[in-house]
């Protein structure tokens, strides 16, 4: 397929996953400020995780509530806000109409037209519970209709490969945000408000009810290994990656377990290392360094995914050409220069 094609879905999928999920890390906050009204939650970290602090202080300057939500949903000039998202998600899915189905297109564009229409009334800003689920239930409509609508090949797995790495990422990031930045200070550990927060996180990436099947009580070694380890769990990074790495592989055709391209080699060293991680090795070692090193790997994954499938390569042709030019273009003797000769003086001179 046309690595135009390929890119438009890669980059639609992850938009739509995007904007749920900076839906979902926003209310982790929201859910601790009704929780903790007396202790009111950081918003500054939420603005640093999307990698857009500097322009955010451009803009807003001071970190209120109200400043990062509305540069986190409805300003289009914030590369990573809901409404940004959801319209770069539209503009890639116009253009490949021919190769998703008609009821994707239908529900990518009135995810976006729900969100314009309420960054013109700005109203969801005073109630914003209501919105926020508004924006991850049209989201995973998007997913639902996608699966049940259009051919699981090529371009399906391109898709599914993009949400999923966004995914992953995001879950990861909603357990740095509590493990190293909302916990307000090291006596609060264990304590009552420890694990409203871990519950908080829980429910931020609809894990909450699964979790209490599998493991009961809420303590942060189990949460950390569901979120991060669980192989069942759909959200979970390892399931993430391991479902990605399946697509990547039905996009290259190559066996998993094997590699000849370096996305495949980068995506399965990490898969390989969850695979054997183990929940108190991370947590000996510093989660937010583990979490951190991990996000670096899943971005050089999206790195040789570009590389790989999407970037401008020279055709043969070119190839030949460049190749014929190095062997019949002479090379020129070299001269020695007054620059040069000037290099070499001795420094006390």
């Amino acid at each position: 397929m046309l690595s135009r094609v390929a890119n438009a879905i890669y980059w639609m999928s992850r938009y739509v996953e995007r904007a749920e999920n900076v839906a979902r890390f926003v209310d982790v906050n929201l859910n601790l400020a009704l929780d903790f009204p007396d202790s009111p939650p950081q918003w500054a970290p939420l603005v640093a995780t999307t990698g857009d602090t500097e322009l955010f202080a451009k803009r807003y300057g001071e970190a209120s509530r109200d400043n990062v939500l509305s540069f986190l949903t409805f300003d289009l000039e914030a590369p990573n806000s809901i409404i940004s998202c959801l319209a770069n998600a539209r503009e890639n899915a116009r253009s490949v109409r021919e190769i998703i189905s008609s009821e994707m297109w239908e529900q990518v564009n009135r995810a976006y037209l729900m969100v314009m229409d309420a960054a013109r009334s700005k109203t969801p800003l005073a109630a914003p519970h209501d919105f926020f689920t508004a924006v991850k239930q049209a989201s995973q409509l998007f997913v639902g209709v996608t699966d049940l609508t259009m051919s699981h090949n090529e371009a399906w797995h391109f898709g599914r490969l993009a949400r999923l790495l966004e995914r992953a990422d995001k879950t990861s990031r909603i357990l740095d945000v509590k493990y190293y930045l909302l916990l307000p200070g090291v006596g609060d550990v264990g304590g009552a408000v420890d694990e409203v927060q871990w519950a908080a996180v829980l429910r931020s990436a609809s894990a909450f009810e699964m979790y209490r099947k599998r493991h009961g009580g809420i303590t942060p070694a189990k949460v950390v290994e569901f979120l991060m380890l669980s192989r069942q769990f759909p959200r979970s990074v390892r399931f993430c990656l391991d479902k990605g790495e399946i697509s990547l592989h039905e996009i290259t055709g190559t066996p998993v377990g094997t590699w000849t391209s370096a996305v495949e080699r980068e995506m399965g060293r990490v898969v390989a290392d969850l695979a054997y991680a183990e929940t108190s090795t991370m947590l000996a070692n510093g989660l937010h360094q583990q979490i951190d090193d991990l996000q670096q790997r899943m971005n050089r994954v999206g790195d040789a995914v570009y590389a790989t499938f999407f970037a401008m390569k020279p055709t043969e042709s070119e190839l030949a050409a460049e190749e014929h030019r190095a062997t019949t273009t002479p090379t020129p003797a070299p001269v020695a220069s007054q620059s040069q000769s000037q290099t070499q003086t001795p420094t006390d001179a």
